[in-house]
């Protein structure tokens, strides 16, 4: 489901040379700054003191709830939509979520991802002539975040992007032209000019399907890989990375039954499996994955618990850091369906769905301490969280939807 879109500017100044950047370590625990650099009005969190205690032994006290940066993606280009990347803040205890402005100048940034470094925004231009654009974010002594830039991709509609868990490259997926492209990341975080453009033709899709879409791109969790689902031909792919030219190599594909329609993936914690979601035929698939030759093997298609195929459009799968519970999106059915992961990332059990309290969930994603999710209702202009319980993995509403124009990402850092 992608919306009519508008031309983006090209970035034209010199691009960083595309080495590996060292990693910040201060800098990145230093992006809560975001908050009381670009948002003066937020207010501030509340903590949590220490209960009294009448022996002599210090009383332990719970952790404090911290303020931290969200970032939120949107199409500029649909009616009702936003005027760029939004900028937000959440509490890490309540999960309440406060607006923090705009960084305008970016077109339908749809799709969001962060350096490891926590110095560097991405996000995908989703239009007939894609590009992808680098934002530069305050460190710990404040500041307002600054667009460095935009690269073409090569393609159009791009979806998905990710960065290599290197640093020194950014990896994204042209959904309407079905191809991949590859940036070099500079030391200022800056794109240099693509260094690959891969399109996919083999094999041909299945019937009812019209082409190529590439949907999503990311590398594995060794980070041996880079695998790319692509909806339009039913076929997840596997790559390799050369990390100093900067070009993928395939090494083998994954093909889904035909009219599936794969679209998002996600990796167990232990890298040995993956959680497939089919958008056209709402279903899921566990993977096996195998690190020595980069081969996905398919299992058998499961109940997303919403509903017949062709009506919910399961959009995508997280799962938590622990590896216990996976979740996944239901746009038509309006829902969150809760999984349990055994058999060491084997095997899913469906446990129940649950309400997501807005219209078409485009995108989850869980908060790094992994008990807040968030959900983007891409229809609703609104982004709903729920707290996630560490040992059952139930799911309960955080409050109110935070409004947000037509939300399709959102990114908590």
């Amino acid at each position: 489901m992608h919306g009519n879109t508008e031309p983006s500017e090209r970035f034209t100044g010199s691009a960083d040379a595309p080495e590996r950047r060292g990693l910040n370590r201060r800098r990145f625990l230093g992006t809560g700054a975001l908050a009381a650099a670009a948002v003066v009005t937020a207010a501030s969190a509340p903590s949590a003191a220490a209960a009294p205690v009448s022996a002599p032994a210090p009383a332990p006290t719970r952790p404090r709830a911290a303020s931290r940066p969200l970032f939120l993606g949107t199409y500029t280009s649909a009616a009702g939509g936003g005027t760029g990347v939004g900028l937000a803040t959440y509490d890490t205890g309540t999960g309440a979520i406060s607006g923090a402005g705009t960084v305008t100048g970016v077109a339908n940034p749809s799709y969001l991802a962060v350096h490891p470094d926590g110095t560097t925004l991405y996000t995908v231009n989703e239009q007939q002539d894609g590009g992808v654009t680098a934002i530069a974010l305050p460190g710990a002594g404040g500041g307002s975040p600054t667009v460095l830039g935009t690269r073409a991709t090569g393609g159009a509609g791009p979806t998905h992007l990710s960065v290599h868990p290197g640093g020194g490259w950014l990896l994204s997926a042209n959904y309407t032209s079905g191809s991949l492209a590859v940036h070099p990341i500079g030391a200022s975080g800056a794109l240099g000019e693509r260094t690959d453009l891969v399109t996919h033709s083999a094999p041909p899709p299945g019937p009812g399907q019209q082409g190529p879409h590439a949907h999503q791109i990311l590398t594995t969790p060794d980070g041996g890989h880079v695998v790319a689902v692509d909806l339009g031909n039913d076929t997840v792919y596997t790559y390799r990375l050369d990390t100093s030219a900067g070009t993928l190599a395939q090494v083998s594909y994954a093909r889904l039954r035909p009219g599936a329609g794969p679209r998002h993936l996600a990796f167990h914690p232990s890298g040995a499996f993956a959680y497939l979601a089919n958008e056209l035929d709402n279903t899921v698939v566990v993977c096996a994955y195998d690190p020595a030759t980069g081969e996905l093997t398919p299992g058998e298609p499961q109940s997303t618990g919403a509903g017949q195929a062709g009506g919910s459009f399961p959009a995508q799968l997280v799962v938590t850091g622990d590896g216990a519970f996976a979740y996944l999106a239901n746009r038509g059915h309006n829902s969150l369906t809760r999984y349990a992961v055994e058999a060491s990332g084997a095997r899913l059990r469906l446990l129940d769905t649950v309400p997501v309290g807005g219209d078409f969930p485009r995108q989850l994603a869980l908060s790094p301490a992994g008990n807040l999710l968030f959900a983007a209702n891409q229809r609703s202009n609104s982004v709903t969280v729920f707290h996630v319980d560490p040992d059952s993995g139930e799911l309960r509403p955080a409050g109110a939807p935070f409004r947000s124009p037509v939300a399709v990402c959102a990114l908590p850092l």
